[in-house]
């Protein structure tokens, strides 16, 4: 027989519903954790891993593309993408299977259905009402469009683009965010031409200025198309293609039209608002310490307002299974979540941009450290470069960087933001030579008033 009561009933077994209920269960909890789908949600299936695998097979096509530059001798032959495929799904099984044994080891309860909360510590699965001391949202969220878009056929969203079993020639991005860049990114990389039309002034538009424009230059450089600041009007499509007009009057014939326009909360239809839970233009309103409106729920990740990101997620799953279990956890800082953009070169940051840390502290003080001047960053041919944003005498506030394998740099990056260092904190500390870790140490001479590998 299957137990209907538990400590803790969790909508959504993604990022941060299955972290929440890991977590909960390492604390001594009874665990209830409901799915529609598959246990690991968007990110795993749909989302982070499978789109960072293409990211892979992408680098690696252009590693041998660029291998003469190396002095190897090699030739691409093309894309097998039913291999590409293989590959990645073969890294989504696994992860998968990791996260079902996981789930066990725990002894979290796992059911298989579409839930829909009854009441504040009720959520009912095909007729089965299964009762929480507490409750935690988790549902996650989809792909957006635009008004009078509608996918299907020529025109796709990411989880379609996924799963393509063919490289088109020709592709337009709607939407110059991180996903966005990062399938363009990838089809440049495997041979089709590709261009992208943002609204916003910026490609990547959330990030520091700078960090956009040295994204664009590269683009540039290698053939991707964009164009900024100018809105999409409309799409037709038939057997042989699409047309997508924007609002200066140019149109783009392609094979294929990606919309990636950002993704919605996943709050309708869950019997939410119902039961009283406030919900404003989708997204579940809570406090710092993600308690809802009603008294013993919770909500968590993409539903709630803020970075979509499976780690902010995951982060967030464990604070309420800690906050529930009475540990009273720090609350997270948002800003403090690092932020990475897969696609080559890679964007990565922490904390605010420079606009923002002017808007907070008034005063502060930038340096921007180019990777030109860092040896590893020569040895892989990658152009980019590391901003420090300070408050004037004070910490570092936002690191913003941009380069290949730069994401791999926002581990120490998140710890330099997060633990409030001064500059004069970090320049002490010995970065192992020659790597791209370097660059953050260089920078932070030089913010510190003693810059060695750098042009006064």
């Amino acid at each position: 027989m299957t137990d209907t009561s538990a400590d803790l009933v969790i909508l959504g077994g993604g990022s941060g519903g299955y972290a929440c209920a890991f977590r909960a269960a390492e604390l001594g909890l009874s665990v209830v954790l409901i799915e529609k789908d598959k246990l690991g949600g968007t990110c795993l299936h749909r989302g982070c891993i499978p789109t960072k695998a293409l990211l892979h097979a992408a680098e690696v096509a252009d590693s041998t593309r660029d291998a003469d530059q190396f002095g190897v001798r090699a030739t691409l032959e093309g894309i097998d993408i039913d291999g590409v495929n293989k590959y990645k799904d073969t890294i989504v099984s696994g992860l998968h299977k990791g996260l079902q044994g996981l789930a066990k080891a725990h002894k979290v309860q796992l059911i298989e259905g579409a839930g829909t909360l009854v009441d504040a510590n009720t959520v009912e699965v095909d007729g089965t009402r299964y009762t929480g001391k507490n409750v935690v949202l988790a549902t996650g969220s989809y792909s957006k469009s635009l008004p009078g878009l509608e996918l299907g056929g020529r025109v796709i969203a990411s989880e379609q683009a996924l799963n393509l079993d063919y490289v088109p020639n020709k592709v337009v991005v709607l939407g110059g965010g991180v996903i966005g860049v990062e399938f363009a990114s990838v089809w440049a990389s495997f041979g089709a031409e590709v261009t992208i039309v943002e609204a916003l002034p910026h490609l990547v538009p959330n990030e520091d200025e700078f960090a956009s424009k040295r994204l664009e230059r590269a683009f540039r450089k290698r053939g991707i198309k964009f164009k900024t600041g100018v809105k999409f009007t409309g799409a037709t499509q038939n057997d042989d293609g699409v047309s997508v007009s924007l609002e200066n009057g140019e149109t783009y014939d392609a094979d294929l039209l990606l919309v990636a326009v950002g993704r919605g909360p996943n709050t309708a239809g869950h019997g939410f608002e119902q039961v009283g839970i406030n919900v404003e233009r989708g997204f579940v309103r809570t406090d710092e310490r993600l308690r809802t409106n009603v008294p013993g729920v919770f909500a968590v990740g993409d539903i709630v307002p803020g970075l979509q990101l499976a780690h902010r997620g995951f982060q967030q799953g464990i604070f309420i299974a800690e906050e529930i279990a009475g540990q009273n956890p720090q609350p997270i800082d948002e800003a403090g979540i690092p932020r990475v953009t897969y696609c080559h070169p890679e964007v990565a940051s922490v904390g605010l941009t420079e606009a923002a840390a002017k808007e907070q502290y008034g005063s502060v003080e930038t340096f921007t450290y180019d990777l030109a001047g860092n040896g590893k960053s020569q040895i892989l041919k990658t152009q980019g470069a590391v901003k420090l944003v300070r408050a004037t005498d004070g910490p570092v506030v936002g690191l913003h960087m941009v380069g290949d394998r730069v994401g791999e740099l926002i581990g120490e990056a998140q710890l330099i933001y997060n633990w409030e260092a001064l500059p004069e904190d970090v320049a002490p500390l010995v970065h192992a030579h020659p790597t791209q870790t370097e660059a953050l140490g260089e920078a932070h001479l030089a913010l510190a008033g003693k810059p060695l590998h750098v042009h006064g």
